[in-house]
């Protein structure tokens, strides 16, 4: 069953919808870290416009270059961490059209579903990234306390977040908030097995950021399957 999705998903990401997703989310992206560090070259120049006077050694008017040229290896550096994070966040907000893009090809006797309200997809989206990080640095003290275990708490905690997310994503489309954690509570071996799955390609760069579409994908083919059964 999981497999079936999964390679089902697979298959369809060559999709035009899908790209045109995963661009749109690597566009904001890269457009969001640019501003940042737009409004962090602001302030070091607003903080910096006065020079410096130091006893014995007098005006200072290179700090604001060295904050500078600072900011922007800090800001390279941790965009390594934060592009696919927030990249995953920005492209669950049009998650949705994955999965009618899923239904139309594999289910095209279903009926169209109204789409997310942008405020509301928001919010979901930065509810599941605020505990997707917090979750993940909680796991840093875990991989201290049992480093020979990280592995597995790795792909055991972002499977099960992961699946519990895509999973009701993907049902509530269809049967409502309430339902779809009455689903997930029901199936949450299968649906933690499937996210897990899908924490794989986590660990490898650039191919990490198409598993939010992936992940849309596969959680819409095995929420019709777990439905009907």
């Amino acid at each position: 069953m999981i497999l079936s999705a999964f390679f089902k998903a697979l298959a369809q990401l060559p999709d035009q919808r899908f790209r045109s997703v995963l661009w749109r989310g690597i566009g904001l992206t890269i457009a969001l870290l640019v501003a940042i560090y737009a409004g962090l070259l602001w302030l070091i120049e607003w903080l910096t416009a006065d020079p410096i006077t130091l006893p014995g050694v007098g005006e200072i008017t290179w700090l604001g270059d060295l904050l500078g040229w600072g900011s922007l290896g800090l800001m390279l550096f941790l965009s390594i961490f934060l592009m696919v994070p927030v990249a995953s966040a920005i492209t669950s907000l049009f998650l949705d059209e994955v999965a009618d893009a899923v239904e139309e090809k594999h289910f095209p006797t279903l009926h169209p579903t109204p789409p997310v309200g942008f405020a509301e997809g928001l919010r979901d989206t930065v509810n599941f990234l605020g505990v997707l990080i917090g979750a993940n640095i909680f796991a840093f003290v875990l991989y201290a306390i049992f480093p020979f275990a990280a592995f597995f708490i790795f792909y055991a905690l972002n499977g099960y977040l992961l699946g519990r997310e895509y999973f009701q994503l993907a049902a509530m489309r269809r049967i409502g908030r309430v339902k779809a954690k009455e689903l997930w509570t029901r199936n949450k071996g299968t649906i933690w097995a499937a996210g897990c799955l899908m924490a794989v390609p986590l660990t490898f760069p650039l191919i990490n950021l198409v598993i939010p579409i992936l992940g849309a994908a596969t959680f819409t083919h095995l929420f019709h399957q777990l439905s009907r059964d």
